[in-house]
């Protein structure tokens, strides 16, 4: 099986798995953003491991599930804003767990046990507050009693894929003056621009689809993921070229890993949620 055909496959299943998951129920919603967490966390924490630094894996993914617990029932209406409190005493426990580890770089682990959280949690457990409670798109099998509407994570990833495929295909044909050579030798100008350019025009037709937001407010979260996806794209090769990586991990067949398929998203993300969030109290 050929490259393409390998990267093809995965890619197939990829969307799939995200989109159906987000798509077909609540609890399938709440499963992809967990796995989500699971698996860049843990790769994160294996790629520092390689340095010599040992961060606290399986407490640091706990606490990354928790937040992810919490934000969901938060947004469900089961927590009030306060639930975020739990996280205090794991954050203590944490620290004081470093105590006792005898590590030779006890603050560098901690450093890099509290960054997965922010990097890869945090902007996964943002999406609770983006689908419960909203109105739109509905879910393939509703949920008694919730109100649920995937239209902002299902439009979000149809513009991050299209930015991807059109920034690959127009760099591979025309690409010529690198964007960041240092950290992405094939990312090009002229693949960013196509991508933008691709990922703009697919946003004019999720307003009539989707809802959520008008045409202008699709356009400006696909200018977002463009510029922001990119940028995290970008990220992630710092992370990996500063460990001497070419991938965060083999899971997924021509993709590498769960960093490598969802470094745009912990940027990206954030960003859209905080224009919705200012665009609908403006």
């Amino acid at each position: 099986m050929t490259n393409f055909v390998r990267r093809t496959v995965t890619g197939a299943f990829i969307v799939i798995f995200i989109l159906g998951g987000l798509w077909l129920h609540p609890v399938s919603f709440f499963i992809v953003g967990a796995l989500m967490i699971a698996g860049t966390q843990r790769e994160y924490y294996i790629m520092v491991s390689n340095t010599g630094i040992r961060p606290q894996t399986v407490t640091g993914m706990i606490s990354g599930f928790i937040l992810y617990a919490a934000s969901t029932m938060i947004a469900l209406g089961w927590l009030p804003l306060t639930g975020y409190l739990v996280l205090i005493p794991l954050v203590s426990v944490m620290m004081v767990t470093e105590l006792f580890r005898k590590g030779e770089r006890p603050f560098d682990s901690l450093a890099h046990t509290f960054f997965s959280i922010i990097y890869t949690a945090v902007p996964v457990s943002m999406f609770p507050f983006l689908a419960f409670g909203r109105e739109g798109l509905e879910p393939l099998i509703q949920m008694e009693g919730i109100q649920f509407s995937p239209g902002i994570l299902v439009g979000f990833y149809l513009l991050l894929w299209t930015n991807d495929t059109g920034a690959y295909l127009v760099g591979s044909l025309t690409g010529k003056h690198r964007l960041l050579e240092r950290l992405s030798p094939k990312k090009s100008w002229e693949g960013f621009f196509g991508g933008l350019t691709l990922t703009l025009l697919v946003a004019r037709f999720l307003s009539g689809w989707l809802g959520v937001t008008d045409t202008a407010g699709w356009m400006i979260i696909a200018f977002i993921v463009s510029v922001a996806g990119t940028l995290g794209d970008l990220l992630e090769s710092m992370l990996k070229r500063s460990i001497g990586l070419k991938d965060s991990g083999n899971v997924m067949p021509g993709h590498g890993g769960f960093l490598d398929r969802f470094d745009s998203v912990m940027v990206a993300f954030p960003l859209v949620y905080f224009y919705l969030a200012i665009s609908v109290q403006a």
